[in-house]
C-alpha cells in the first residue's frame, strides 16, 4: 500500500471543537425524505448523552431498525432491518467505502469516531437507494462541521476510563471559524485490555488499540459558492476477536474528499453539490497471538475506492425534487498464506478475493409532491450499471476450476423505485408505502474463494453466475403525540426473490482444517423478513421522563429460519434532569431466541434483562465548562449472550465508566 502522505489533501488544519458551544451549520443540500436519525453530536452534546465517549456502535444500536453483530469488543457489524451488510449501503458523508476483511471485521462504521460525527441518517428500504443499490436501506454517517460565522476559536479535551476492560479514552477537538473559512480537527485514542463477562470471567483476545484523526476545512468563495476538503485517518492495532479463530494486527483506513457547493438563482433548481472522494483500506488478520492453532496463516486484504456524486435539488409548483448522479470504482484484493508445520512441505498461497474491480454508475430521482396541507406523496426512481472484472490471472484461473464457463467480466443493470404517502395533522403522523429494488452479489458472494465461516464452520465459495437479488417491500408507520404522551409504531415487510445464501455442497472437499464442508453461494426462490417496533414515552413529573420500546423481527424461507434475526426485544429508560444535573436508569432485554438457524451454526440464545445507571453534572466557568459523567452498565453483573453475539461469546459484565469533557 502507498504511504499515507501521498494522498493527503493539502489544506490548513486549524484547531476545532466537537463538544462545544453554538454551531453555525454551513449550507447544505436539503433532505427530501429522512426515515430516522440517530443524533450523535449537536449543540451542548455533553448535556444530551449520558455516556458521551461511548462507541459509535452503541449509538447506532439505540435505533430500533439496527442490530449490531458482535465478534468482540471492537468493530461491530451493523444489520439494518434484520439484514447483513451485503444488503445495505453504509456511507460516510455520502462516500462509498469497501471493507478489506473477508470476515467482516472492518465495517465502515469502524473507521469513524463518535466524537467527530453529528448524526446518522438512517433510511429503510428503497428510500435509502440514493447512494447505491440496496435491499435493506442505508446508513449515512454525517460528520460534524462548525461552518462559517463570526471569528472564533473553540476547543475541548476529553478523557474517559472503563473498568471491565480498563479502556482508556483520550482526545481533543479544536475548531476555528470565520466569515469565509472554517476548520475542524478531532483526535481520539482508545486502548482496552480483555474485558470481563458477568461473574468476572475474562474473555480472552478482546483487547484493542485505536487512533482516529478527522479533519474538515471549508472556504467560502463567495455568497453562493464554497469548497470543503476532508480527511479521516483511522488506525487500529492488536485487535482481538474472541468469536473468531484469528485476530487483527492492523486495520487502517485513509478517507479523503473534496466537495463543491453552489446556490443557484433559478426558478426550478436552487442547489448543486458535487463531491470527489478517494479512500483505501488495509486489513491484516493473523493468528500469532493464539497459542494453539492447527496451522499458522496470514490473511491480509486491501481495497481502494474512488468515486463521486453530484446532487441537484429544487422546487417547482407543488414539487420538491432531488436528482443524484453517483458512481465509484473499487478494487478489492485479499489473500491467504498457510504456513506448513513441516519444513519439508511448501507453504500454501491463494487469493481469496481475486483483484476484483467494480465500476458502478447510477442515477437516483426523488420527488415530493405536496397534495394539500396534510398530505404529500414521495416518489423515487433509480437505475444503475454495475460492472465487475477479475483482474488477477491467478484468481481468474482458480475460480474457473469451479466455473469452467465463467467470463472474466460481468455487467448488471440494477433498478429501484418506491412510492410513499405521508399524512400529518396535529397529533397524528401516518405513512404507508411500497418499493422495489435490486442488488448485485457482493465481492465475497460473487467471487470469494475458500472463505471460512467460524459460525457454521464451512468454507464458502463465491458464485459469479448468480442473478440479481430482488426485493418487494411494504412499510407503514403511525405516531400520536400530545404534551403528556407519545407513541410511534412502524413496520415493514420484505419479500426477497433470488435470496443469496450459502448452500452446502457435500461433493466438494473443504480446504480449512476442521471445516464441516463447503458451501457455495446460491439463491433461494424467495425469503421474507418482517420488522415491527413500538416506541413510547411520557413525562411523569417536572424534569422526569419515561420512555420505552418493543422490537420484533422474523425471517424465513419456507421452513428455514434465516440467520441473525432478533427475537422480541424490549427496553425502558427513566431520566431525571434538574438544572445542570442528569440521572438515568435504563433496562434492556429480550426473550429467548427460539427461531434460530442451526444450518448456519446458530445455537439458542437465552432470555436476559440488564440494568444500567448513570449520573452527570455540568460546571460552568465564564465561557468554559466542565462536564463529569459516570455510570454503571450491566449493574447486576449478569452473564449472558444474545442472538447478535457471534458464536455466543458473552457480553461485558459490570462496567463502571467515567467521562470528563472540558470545553473552552
Amino acid at each position: 500500500m502507498k504511504r499515507f502522505s501521498k494522498y493527503t489533501f493539502v489544506f490548513i488544519l486549524a484547531p476545532f471543537s466537537v463538544y462545544a458551544q453554538q454551531e453555525n451549520p454551513i449550507d447544505s443540500l436539503k433532505q427530501i425524505q429522512l426515515s430516522s436519525v440517530v443524533i450523535v453530536g449537536q449543540q451542548h452534546v455533553a448535556n444530551k448523552k449520558v455516556k458521551v465517549l461511548s462507541s459509535l456502535d452503541s449509538y447506532l444500536e439505540s435505533n430500533s431498525a439496527i442490530n449490531m453483530i458482535k465478534r468482540g469488543a471492537y468493530a461491530w457489524e451493523p444489520l439494518l432491518n434484520g439484514m447483513a451488510t451485503e444488503r445495505s449501503v453504509v456511507t460516510i458523508d455520502g462516500m462509498r467505502i469497501y471493507g478489506a476483511c473477508t470476515d467482516k471485521m472492518d465495517p465502515v462504521t469502524s473507521y469513524v469516531e463518535i466524537t467527530n460525527l453529528s448524526r446518522a441518517n438512517i433510511h429503510s428500504g428503497q428510500s435509502g437507494a440514493a447512494n447505491g443499490a440496496t435491499i435493506a436501506g442505508s446508513v449515512d454517517l454525517v460528520r460534524r462541521q462548525s461552518g462559517f460565522g463570526n471569528k472564533a476559536f473553540r476547543g475541548s479535551v476529553f478523557s474517559g476510563i472503563e473498568t471491565s476492560n480498563l479502556q482508556k479514552i483520550a482526545g481533543s477537538a479544536l475548531q476555528y471559524s470565520s466569515e469565509n473559512f472554517f476548520t475542524d480537527v478531532d483526535i481520539t485514542y482508545r486502548d482496552a485490555n480483555n474485558y470481563k463477562a458477568g461473574g468476572g470471567k475474562e474473555v480472552l483476545y478482546s483487547q484493542f488499540t485505536k487512533y482516529n484523526l478527522s479533519a474538515i476545512s471549508g472556504y467560502k468563495i463567495d455568497t453562493h459558492q464554497q469548497l470543503t476538503a476532508s480527511i479521516i485517518y483511522d488506525r487500529a492495532l492488536n485487535v482481538g476477536y474472541p468469536a473468531l479463530p484469528m485476530d487483527v494486527s492492523l486495520a487502517k483506513a485513509l478517507i479523503t474528499s473534496v466537495q463543491y457547493d453552489r446556490h443557484l438563482e433559478r426558478a426550478v433548481a436552487d442547489y448543486w453539490q458535487t463531491k470527489l472522494y478517494y479512500n483505501e483500506v488495509t486489513h491484516i488478520m493473523d493468528d500469532t497471538k493464539r497459542p494453539i492453532v492447527p496451522i499458522r496463516m496470514d490473511m491480509p486484504g486491501w481495497t481502494k475506492t474512488a468515486g463521486y456524486y453530484s446532487k441537484l435539488s429544487g422546487e417547482l409548483s407543488h414539487h420538491t425534487w432531488t436528482a443524484n448522479l453517483s458512481g465509484h470504482y473499487n478494487k478489492s484484493v485479499a489473500e491467504m498464506t498457510m504456513f506448513s508445520n513441516d519444513p519439508n512441505e511448501k507453504d500454501m498461497f491463494m487469493l481469496t478475493w481475486p483483484g476484483l474491480q467494480t465500476l458502478y454508475n447510477g442515477l437516483f430521482l426523488e420527488d415530493k409532491f405536496h397534495i394539500n396541507e396534510h398530505w404529500n406523496a414521495l416518489f423515487t426512481l433509480g437505475s444503475a450499471l454495475h460492472y465487475n472484472y477479475v483482474e488477477s490471472n491467478f484468481g481468474y484461473e482458480s475460480l474457473k476450476i469451479f466455473y469452467p464457463q465463467m467470463q472474466r467480466s460481468k455487467a448488471r443493470w440494477l433498478k429501484n423505485g418506491a412510492i410513499k404517502m405521508n399524512y400529518n395533522k396535529q397529533k397524528w403522523q401516518l405513512s404507508f408505502g411500497t418499493g422495489y429494488g435490486e442488488r448485485a452479489p457482493s465481492v465475497s458472494e460473487g467471487y470469494g474463494f475458500y472463505l471460512f465461516n467460524s459460525s457454521d464452520k464451512y468454507d464458502y465459495m463465491g458464485n459469479p453466475h448468480m442473478v440479481n437479488e430482488k426485493s418487494l417491500e411494504f412499510n407503514a408507520s403511525a405516531s400520536f403525540t400530545t404534551p403528556m404522551f407519545f407513541i410511534k409504531a412502524q413496520t415493514n415487510y420484505f419479500r426477497i426473490f433470488n435470496y443469496i445464501i450459502g448452500i452446502s455442497r457435500p461433493d466438494y472437499i473443504p480446504m480449512t482444517i476442521g471445516a464441516n464442508g463447503i458451501k457455495i453461494y446460491g439463491q433461494l426462490p424467495a425469503a421474507t423478513i418482517f420488522n415491527a417496533s413500538v416506541l413510547f414515552g411520557s413525562p411523569i413529573a417536572d424534569g422526569l421522563q419515561w420512555t420505552g420500546k418493543m422490537i420484533y423481527r422474523k425471517g424465513s424461507s419456507g421452513n428455514l429460519n434465516l440467520p441473525q434475526i432478533q427475537p422480541f426485544g424490549y427496553g425502558a429508560t427513566l431520566k431525571y434532569q434538574y438544572q445542570k444535573y442528569i440521572a438515568e436508569i435504563g433496562m434492556d432485554g429480550a426473550l429467548a431466541q427460539t427461531k434460530y438457524s442451526p444450518a448456519f451454526g446458530e445455537t439458542p440464545a437465552g432470555a436476559y434483562t440488564v440494568f444500567n445507571i448513570a449520573v452527570a453534572k455540568q460546571f460552568d466557568f465564564a465561557k468554559q465548562k466542565l462536564v463529569l459523567k459516570a455510570g454503571v452498565e450491566n449493574l447486576l453483573d449478569r452473564y449472558y449472550s444474545t442472538f447478535a453475539d457471534w458464536n455466543r461469546v458473552p457480553r461485558m459484565g459490570r462496567n463502571v465508566f467515567v467521562n470528563v469533557v472540558y470545553g473552552f
